[in-house]
């Protein structure tokens, strides 16, 4: 088979430098085309199923919540095993596929196996899928270096105008906001004067909400011109809610201030975020989508962020707290700085030890052809152009040039011992044959060969 090979390629000297060249150019497109991060990607193929139920213990959620999910996701096929946490008012669910499996074909799976688990959970219980991201799809965070705002103002420009822009980004897979207060209307009832006016909390509840809320009419046409009724009843300040009348005595309407206190606060917050010691911060952490382009990705969030900070307020603009392109870089310089040097030094070393600078080059080349076609398999199994990787690559060089070496060497081996074997019998063939033909060991006609004097057969006289 080798044999074969070997004399095919001999033959057809050609047709092998054109594939090579084609293996190269192809190397070459796949180096500009592949994916580049800086660590590799080595969590598992999962979907997170997300349930919030607000105000309950931890083991309520574990028993009304996590347990049927948990027991209704272990039959979906491929699935490894399914892992579930619950904590104060919120529950995890961790369904971990096998790791060829098609990662949005999996979440299809889920979200028609929660289309039936969800009957099972309380009233008002809506379960979600987190991100379609991986743990280390943090590419980069931000904060908003904003003087003069308050934390709240920060947290809105962020929720309802930063966060959406940046949303757009192809292969960006959510924006996670962090920091500051999201602003709520917050109504701290009393039970004394619930007590006195005979109220209970369902009856403000259902007061507030009947009272928040538009509802439509008709068309109708006058005079040739169109209209359409409405009523808009939505709240729009503490005054409007503490004027929502809940019952009436003695033609005396009881108000929603006068069992409670209504104010605009901040949602209760679990923790906060200090940015180096200087008090706290909002931002965002940009989640990256499930096997893209670390380096691409974050370069189209850093334009994105140039024409978003165009509508930010006077003042206001984005301060870039992490930033994995820079690592992703360095990374990535380094190992090409040790590909490089690898090369030389290996080709300096073919070069001193074969003394012979055709066969040395045609060992040297073999470098470069070899590792632009890994960067053809990397990108065919989508494996990125990471840390790991490339120095795969980097210690596979003296390997590579293994197979050159040994092949000179044989070939200068047997073309030495060939020659040797015909300089040994060229001596003792310059005339005739061993058969006393005129043609010699090496097949050519002997030196005397035509200058022979013909034998006479008369006798003298």
């Amino acid at each position: 088979m080798i044999e074969s090979l070997i004399k095919f390629s001999i033959r057809n000297r050609f047709l092998v430098l054109l594939i090579a060249a084609g293996l190269f150019g192809w190397g070459v497109y796949s180096v500009r085309t592949g994916k580049i991060d800086a660590i590799p990607d080595l969590s598992e193929n999962q979907v997170i199923v997300f349930t919030e139920w607000m105000g309950r213990s931890p083991q309520l959620i574990e028993d009304q919540i996590t347990y049927p999910l948990v027991t209704n996701l272990q039959g979906l096929p491929q699935v490894k095993y399914v892992r579930g946490t619950s904590m104060f008012g919120m529950s995890f669910v961790y369904v971990i596929f096998n790791d060829d499996t098609e990662v949005y074909w999996a979440r299809e799976r889920v979200l028609e196996r929660l289309n039936y688990a969800a009957r099972l959970l309380p009233d008002g219980v809506s379960p979600t899928l987190g991100p379609d991201g991986t743990g280390v799809g943090h590419i980069l965070w931000y904060t908003l270096d904003a003087p003069g705002l308050d934390l709240g103002e920060q947290r809105a420009i962020q929720d309802w105008y930063v966060k959406f822009g940046l949303q757009n980004v192809a292969g960006v897979a959510e924006i996670a906001s962090f920091g500051g207060f999201q602003k709520q209307y917050q109504v701290t009832l009393d039970p004394n004067k619930l007590t006195y006016y005979g109220l209970s909390v369902p009856q403000v509840i259902g007061a507030i909400r009947a009272n928040n809320n538009e509802a439509g009419g008709r068309k109708f046409e006058l005079s040739g011109i169109g209209y359409i009724i409405k009523t808009t009843g939505y709240l729009q300040s503490v005054e409007q809610i503490g004027n929502i009348p809940l019952q009436t005595i003695n033609s005396v309407p009881i108000r929603v201030t006068d069992v409670a206190t209504v104010q605009m606060t901040g949602e209760t917050r679990l923790g906060i975020f200090d940015l180096n010691g200087q008090g706290e911060a909002v931002g965002g952490i940009v989640v990256m989508r499930y096997g893209e382009n670390a380096d691409e990705v974050i370069g189209n969030v850093k334009k994105k962020m140039e024409e978003v900070a165009r509508g930010l307020p006077e003042g206001v603009k984005f301060n870039i707290v992490y930033d994995r392109s820079g690592l992703i870089q360095e990374s990535v310089a380094s190992i090409q700085h040790t590909l490089l040097e690898e090369m030389i030094v290996v080709s300096l070393v073919v070069l001193v030890f074969l003394l012979h600078w055709r066969s040395a080059i045609s060992i040297i080349i073999q470098i470069p052809i070899t590792i632009a076609t890994s960067f053809i398999l990397l990108n065919a199994f989508g494996i990125s152009s990471n840390i790991m990787s490339l120095t795969g690559i980097a210690l596979a060089i003296g390997v590579i040039v293994d197979n050159g070496i040994i092949m000179a060497e044989n070939a200068y081996k047997n073309l030495a011992t060939r020659q040797a074997e015909l300089t040994a019998t060229r001596p003792a063939n310059d005339g005739l044959g061993q058969t006393g033909d005129p043609v010699g060991a090496n097949g050519k006609l002997g030196p005397n060969h035509g200058n022979k004097q013909p034998k006479h057969t008369s006798e003298q006289t």
